[in-house]
């Protein structure tokens, strides 16, 4: 049997989904869209969940009503779990009266019932049932778990019955479900009706904690620095005091390791090569990835605690009406400042943006934000070329990122005009204690998905150059840098950066390819090719000598632009080829990002050539 569940958004529905499936979770993309889909098997049964995304009607006016109204009329679905928030059931009964009017096997449940409780609001199920033909209304807590097992109990019940008669579910196949506004009038006076005999209102909604918090969180005023002081703390622990904490010894260890591993090879008479594609390739590619999970896990696990509290979706609010102004929404802030982060969790984050456009759009403005991958570049070219203003400099780098933002951002507005916007419904659930178990399995789950994607992409690249950097042309090993195949490929492209460096220089063009595998090895490349034997780069890199000598502070800048803004690293690729929905649009994000980072470069030269 198939249940799905449906539900508004910000009802409890992902929670639900999560008591009742346990870890018996797949999680992908429905066909041909970017919107997350999410199905597993109710435990201690073979009851097949679909999650289908949040939606407020079955009028097919976005892209989630629209794939929740189709999944629905496929006949794929033997029972439909409509889930009701009770502290908004006014809003949540316009979709149970569709349903209920559409198919016939639908089961309510009445989630945050306690929640609703104590605010006076008392919801007799059994009136509710009635007045929708005796259909099957059960109160829920999907937090706490009260009332799982009567849901499991019904749909097993619905399982039986499924069996005797064979009935199919849906009433009419209609791909679509519009009601005239004759039809929505009439339906809101039933639901209207229902209430009056059903639910108990208080005279005064008494405060409650969240009244309480929401008019400090939401303050005209202080809203936007709270938001910013709270963020700014999770960056500062994340990178600042478990970046400083983890990854020199990490480093460390795979240091050692790799000594461990080269002792053992040698000894045993393995070639140098098959050593050297351990340690330089597979091992230094995996360490590349692992050494900035202690960061990331802290990251993820601060992110889910602020969504499972209730504060979001309110961040959502905060900034919505600013950033729709220019063609995006206010969720996009999360993975702009994810972002400054690692690009990669700044993409996976806009998958939470309901609006596809919005959503594409912010996951291709998102690599923009130099992470902090980008850092090291950033602090090393404005310290020596900008000694007494290193810190302006640093800085114009963000504000020219900002700049970009807007700038595209307003230009796909413009470009992509007939995506139906919506509006931003303020949908705001109740602050609540998180369930530190799911907060553990959420950021667990996020963080394997991380090592999955970005870090099976990596370790191929990381390989592949290994083996472009230590063979010729013809195929012989342990040669000159400057005689590798990875040199001849550098001057195949090292023209392209004639007009922003002014130089025709191979050494430039093959530290930015390497930056697509990770933007620190822009530097870590740069101090191989200087032969620097250490990775603390100082400022030999640029000293007499030096492949890298020819910089000037001008064409230091304008080379920083170019792989601070253009195409990111391979982990943020393969994060935005699954966000944009396939291979194709991951490539024209790609090249937009290069055309652009590109034409910026080539103009701050060219412009400050001719005033300097």
């Amino acid at each position: 049997m198939k249940v799905a569940l449906v539900g508004n958004q910000n009802c409890g529905k992902s929670t639900l989904f999560n008591t009742l499936t346990g870890s018996n979770q797949k999680i992908g993309n429905w066909p041909g869209v970017t919107v997350e889909k999410k199905s597993g098997i109710i435990r201690n049964t073979d009851f097949e969940l679909v999650d289908l995304p949040g939606v407020y009607s079955l009028n097919s006016y976005t892209k989630e009503e629209e794939i929740t109204n189709n999944f629905l009329c496929s006949n794929q679905t033997d029972v439909i779990i409509n889930v009701l928030d009770c502290n908004s059931i006014s809003r949540g009964l316009y979709l149970t009266s569709q349903l209920i009017d559409k198919f016939p096997n639908v089961l309510i449940l009445l989630n945050m019932y306690e929640i609703a409780e104590r605010k006076g609001i008392k919801i007799d199920e059994n009136k509710l049932s009635e007045k929708f033909g005796n259909i099957p209304v059960i109160k829920i807590s999907a937090i706490s778990g009260y009332g799982i097992e009567a849901v499991i109990k019904q749909l097993k019940a619905y399982n039986l019955q499924l069996k005797g008669n064979g009935k199919s579910l849906a009433k009419k196949l209609s791909k679509r479900y519009e009601e005239t506004e004759e039809e929505i009038s009439k339906r809101y006076e039933k639901i209207d009706k229902i209430l009056q005999y059903a639910v108990t209102f208080p005279k005064e909604i008494k405060n409650t904690v969240t009244d309480t918090l929401d008019k400090i969180f939401l303050h005209k005023i202080f809203a936007i620095p709270i938001f910013a002081g709270i963020m700014f703390f999770i960056y500062y622990i994340s990178i600042e005091i478990i970046g400083n904490l983890t990854i020199s010894k990490m480093n460390n260890f795979f240091e050692w390791l790799s000594q461990i591993i080269t002792e053992f090879s040698l000894s045993n008479g393995a070639q140098e090569a098959l050593n050297s594609i351990i340690v330089d390739g597979i091992l230094h590619g995996v360490s590349a990835v692992i050494s900035f999970l202690p960061q990331l896990a802290f990251l993820f696990m601060m992110i889910a605690i602020l969504e499972k509290i209730g504060y979001m979706s309110r961040i959502s609010l905060i900034f919505d009406k600013l950033f729709r102004k220019i063609g995006i929404s206010g969720n996009s802030v999360i993975s702009f400042i994810l972002g400054t982060g690692c690009s990669v969790p700044g993409i996976m984050a806009t998958r939470t943006i309901k609006n596809e456009k919005q959503r594409t759009t912010t996951a291709v403005l998102t690599p923009f934000i130099p992470c902090s991958a980008k850092l090291p570049m950033v602090s090393l070219f404005s310290s020596y070329f900008f000694e007494n203003n290193a810190g302006i400099i640093a800085l114009s780098f963000y504000f020219l990122s900002i700049m970009i933002i807007i700038f595209s951002a307003l230009l796909f507005k413009n470009i992509k005009k007939k995506d139906i916007d919506v509006g931003y419904v303020a949908e705001l659930p109740e602050y609540r204690l998180p369930k530190w178990k799911q907060i553990i399995k959420d950021t667990f789950e996020k963080v394997l998905d991380f090592v999955k994607r970005a870090g099976s992409v990596i370790l191929i690249s990381s390989i592949a150059v290994w083996l472009l950097s230590s063979y010729s042309i013809k195929l012989e090993y342990g040669v000159e840098m400057q005689e590798s195949i990875l040199a001849d490929v550098g001057r195949c492209f090292s023209w392209i950066f004639v007009p922003m460096v002014g130089e025709n220089r191979w050494e430039i063009a093959v530290s930015s390819i390497q930056g697509l595998i990770a933007k620190e090895q822009v530097i870590s490349s740069m101090a191989v090719i200087a032969g620097l034997e250490n990775r603390n780069v100082s400022n030999n890199i640029f000293a007499n000598g030096s492949p890298f000598n020819f910089f000037t502070p001008l064409s230091a800048y304008t080379y920083v632009c170019f792989n601070l803004f253009s195409a990111p690293c391979f982990g943020a690729i393969s994060a935005m080829k699954r966000t944009l929905g396939g291979t194709k649009n991951a490539i024209k994000a790609v090249l937009y990002q290069t055309v652009i980072s590109y034409i910026i470069s080539c103009m701050i030269y060219q412009i400050g050539s001719i005033i300097v």
